[in-house]
């Protein structure tokens, strides 16, 4: 479903360095081990360094001693999950969105412009009523699922985008949004006359929002994965990872083409209105109907799939996404390494780059160079020169081979993200 022709991934300029995920993973272990009670979570400030909300001088100074960089905050995480399930009893109201922001230790409600007068008074009041740290906002545009975006595929009413190419080890299907469209779905390459892509075979929408679609079309699948980006070229997909706030993110879709953000909050709730939808990706980034079911990625990782939003890519707005680790667990498939075969075996690859977390499960495992092969046909050099005098020598040449085998993969390595930086600058710059 994307074109076989490979480019490199965005680069935009004031993006965060790409040695910045291990250090802001860290920080979210550090809050995972100090508790809730004593932090209000981490995100990647605008300097590129990680940052840990904390609640007291005490923690803070624990947090400094890691290694990390500290902010002390009113709020501790426990208060701001507080607000946004006393938020999440409240009657539902279509068109009602609420993320917590970590940096400025708020939870902020947002409502579109399809919430009536007395629907947002009501909701504004249950905000009140959360804490003092909970403001509500107004935005223009609505909150809705972008159905009708990498590659279009159609249903016969609608349209989606391909999201990622995924394996259960004996099937192989493509992972989109899940409302897109019910279990039993038939998705086509174009119109019906294009010929039958695939059927969904499962799916979870509202709660969540991802769906899988199994290929009934063998040859539509050729063995890649990798998410087009436009003008015949794509970026190859080698694993799957969680974002973290303040992350640069890309995504694309059928509608938009190719575009650009950062993240601003996780774990989201947006009240569509087919159904409420939690655990999302917030970000900056633009998308618009047809762009559903797109990929979310960064450094080839993928990250989600497009669930809605509001405004479009004229005026801005705000996107949601559906995490794919979480997609990936629940459907028991993995993502398909798209890395050329050669590329596979002749290099390591990182499951997650510098720029990104490390892969959780469901994540394709790193690929593992391949040594050359031993000659066939040959005299045995131990034959001609003896084992006692040869082991020393045999040795000294081991550890030889060894430290270039090492050094020829920090090149490859190297050389790879440079390439992807580069193509990048020069094409899409």
């Amino acid at each position: 479903m994307v074109s076989s022709a490979v480019a490199g991934e965005p680069t935009p300029s004031g993006r965060i360095p790409a040695d910045t995920a291990p250090p802001a993973r860290a920080a979210a272990e550090l809050v995972d081990r100090l508790g809730t009670a004593r932090t209000a979570g981490s995100w990647i400030g605008a300097d590129g360094r990680p940052v840990v909300a904390v609640t007291d001088d005490a923690t803070a100074a624990e947090v400094r001693r890691a290694g990390a960089r500290a902010v002390v905050k009113r709020h501790s995480a426990e208060d701001l999950r507080a607000a946004t399930e006393t938020l999440a009893r409240a009657p539902r109201v279509p068109g009602t969105a609420w993320a917590v922001d970590y940096a400025s230790n708020q939870v902020t409600v947002y409502a579109d412009r399809t919430v009536s007068a007395g629907d947002w008074s009501r909701m504004s009041d249950v905000a009140h009523r959360a804490g003092d740290f909970v403001r509500t906002q107004r935005t223009d545009g609505a909150f809705t699922t972008r159905v009708d975006g990498a590659a279009p595929i159609f249903n016969g009413t609608g349209r989606c985008s391909v999201g990622f190419n995924v394996t259960d080890g004996r099937d192989n299907f493509l992972l989109t949004a899940g409302h897109c469209g019910p279990v039993g779905t038939p998705w086509f390459r174009g119109t019906q006359d294009g010929g039958r892509l695939g059927t969904t075979v499962a799916r979870s929408f509202p709660g969540k929002d991802f769906s899988l679609v199994r290929y009934d079309d063998r040859g539509a699948f050729d063995g890649t994965n990798a998410v087009d980006i436009g003008q015949g070229r794509s970026v190859p997909v080698i694993g799957a990872a969680d974002p973290v706030v303040g992350q640069e993110v890309f995504r694309s879709g059928s509608t938009t083409g190719l575009r650009s953000g950062r993240v601003t909050a996780l774990n989201a709730t947006v009240n569509y209105r087919e159904g409420t939808v939690s655990g999302l990706i917030a970000t900056t980034v633009c998308a618009e109907p047809g762009d559903s079911g797109g990929p979310l990625l960064a450094e080839g990782l993928a990250l989600g799939v497009t669930s809605g939003g509001n405004g479009d890519c004229t005026e801005g707005g705000m996107t949601f996404f559906q995490p794919v680790t979480s997609a990936l667990t629940a459907l028991g498939v993995r993502i398909i390494d798209g890395r050329p075969a050669a590329d596979r075996n002749t290099a390591v690859a990182p499951s997650a780059p510098p720029s990104a977390p490390p892969s959780p499960a469901g994540a394709v495992p790193p690929a593992q160079a391949v040594a050359p092969p031993g000659g066939t046909g040959q005299r045995s050099v131990a034959g001609i020169a003896g084992t006692r005098r040869l082991v020393p020598g045999l040795g000294i040449i081991g550890v030889s081979l060894l430290a270039l085998l090492a050094v020829g993969r920090l090149l490859t390595e190297r050389a790879d993200r440079g390439h992807l930086r580069a193509h990048y600058s020069q094409h899409w710059g």
